[in-house]
């Protein structure tokens, strides 16, 4: 079955048809990466409407459904696939699109357009069951900014700036073949480290010092994401002890990842490790999210957070200790949630690695 079949079962009874204009909602349906265009799912037949630029090659690799070019009217065009259909609702994306569009589309006479929550939420539980190729794809990502950390690791040293370390790690992931970067890369380093997304700049990194780097890459349109805090140099007896807390707070959360336990539960699994430990006021942060088309997708591991998770599912398990004017840890992996549990998708352990 494929996506958009699997997407009209999860919107039967809901709405005469969906409008699909989110880029990546629409790579999700149709496999093609463009950055405008149109997927009207009817239960009988969807199309993709897109324009010049990108007709051929829809044409090409598109399978799952009618590709037509779009028409200079792209509301009438809309609106005629309507009327042909018989469609009376039409569902449209509310966590997306904004009210502007919305009411361009509202422009289709004889048409109900539906702005609650009934087409992004059928797309986010598609898109948070990961299918066995998008696994393929995260895990072929996520191998390239490992031997990217492994390259770096070879000649990271003192003097380096936080700004060089960086763009080292881009220019890694770029040679090994990652069509683009999760996200800007993080390299951070001393007290900067205390920051949890610190923005890298022309800081030295000094002797017996934490450097921070968090970043990943991309691999045909999935994502992956990590993050390590390495020594250069000798760590104090301080660094060690609170890498020791963040460490055993990861693996805590690691060992309780697995089907049917809330991103609530998960998120408290490794929380309460460093609240006990006397820092719970240093990790401000959620201990994870989803990964995938998105850098952060669903579903989310934090306090608030109830959905229970599922096999195929794709969470980071990311807690940190942040020290302002000393240093901050940041420990990040991901993993799949399975039948038995969770494979973790980072291969690079989470001991402390000096250099």
């Amino acid at each position: 079955m494929s996506r958009i079949d699997r997407l009209r079962a999860l919107l039967a009874g809901k709405a005469d048809c969906a409008l699909v204009t989110d880029d990546i909602n629409r790579r999700y349906l149709t496999g093609m990466k463009s950055s405008a265009g149109y997927v009207l799912v009817f239960p009988e037949e969807a199309y993709l409407i897109i324009d010049f630029r990108y007709i051929e090659k829809a044409h090409e690799i598109v399978k799952t459904c009618t590709v037509l070019q779009q028409e200079p009217g792209v509301l009438r065009q809309l609106g005629s696939l309507m009327r042909r259909h018989g469609a009376k609702t039409c569902a449209l994306e509310s966590m997306s699109l904004t009210l502007q569009r919305a009411d361009t589309f509202r422009k289709i006479e004889g048409v109900e357009f539906l702005t609650d929550n009934t087409l992004s939420q059928a797309l986010y539980d598609l898109r948070t069951v990961k299918e066995p190729e998008e696994i393929v794809r995260i895990k072929a990502a996520q191998q390239i900014a490992e031997e990217a950390l492994e390259r770096l690791l070879q000649t990271l040293h003192a003097g380096m700036t936080e700004r060089e370390v960086a763009i080292e790690l881009d220019f890694n992931m770029r040679r090994l073949g990652a069509e683009d970067l999760s996200f800007e890369t993080i390299a951070l380093t001393g007290a900067h480290t205390s920051m949890p997304h610190g923005v890298p700049d022309d800081r030295v990194i000094e002797p017996d010092s934490f450097v921070l780097m968090d970043f990943g890459a991309v691999v045909e349109g999935y994502h992956s994401d990590m993050t390590r805090t390495v020594c250069v140099g000798t760590p104090t007896e301080e660094m060690r002890e609170i890498y020791h807390i963040v460490r055993t707070a990861q693996n805590a959360g690691l060992a309780a990842a697995r089907p049917g336990i809330t991103g609530r539960e998960l998120d408290a699994a490794a929380r309460d490790i460093i609240r006990d430990a006397g820092y719970g006021d240093a990790f401000g942060h959620s201990l994870g999210h989803g990964v995938g088309l998105e850098i952060h997708e669903y579903p989310v591991a934090a306090p608030s957070r109830t959905q229970i998770l599922a096999p195929g599912n794709v969470v980071t398990i990311e807690p940190g200790i942040y020290l302002p004017g000393k240093f901050g840890i940041r420990i990040e992996d991901f993993v799949q949630i399975n039948e038995n549990g969770c494979e973790n998708l980072t291969k690079i352990p989470n001991t402390l690695i000096c250099v």
